[in-house]
């Protein structure tokens, strides 16, 4: 079963911007708060941005720089992310805020490798 599917990730240098999106399996979106997360090698994964009822949250290292944003027409999330940094390189995954266990494990997608470098 896959809920989420990350796309839109690649190689950028520093400065540099890139859209992900993440195409959600039926009323996910619309039904819980849901987040960007990343996972950089050699560390855990780390909740970046989360959507709210009445608005969005961002960890400090990204505020200001990355927007998430979603169409629930097209069951799709979306991170925009300017003025990208080496520390940004990690793989980035979208889930629910928890993330959705089923049969009592975390349901992650493939996610989707971003690196920033010159």
């Amino acid at each position: 079963q896959v809920l989420f599917v990350e796309s839109g990730g690649g190689l950028v240098q520093p400065g540099g911007s890139l859209r992900l999106s993440c195409s959600a399996s039926g009323r996910i979106l619309g039904n819980n708060v849901m987040g960007w997360y990343r996972q950089a090698p050699g560390t855990e994964r780390e909740l970046v941005a989360r959507r709210f009822i009445d608005g969005t949250w961002y960890t400090e290292a990204v505020k200001g720089r990355f927007t998430l944003s979603r169409d629930l027409a097209k069951n799709t999330l979306y991170l925009q992310m300017d003025s990208l940094k080496p520390e940004d390189t990690a793989i980035y995954y979208c889930n629910t805020v928890p993330p959705t266990r089923i049969m009592g494990r975390e349901h992650w997608g493939q996610g989707t490798q971003v690196t920033v470098s010159s």
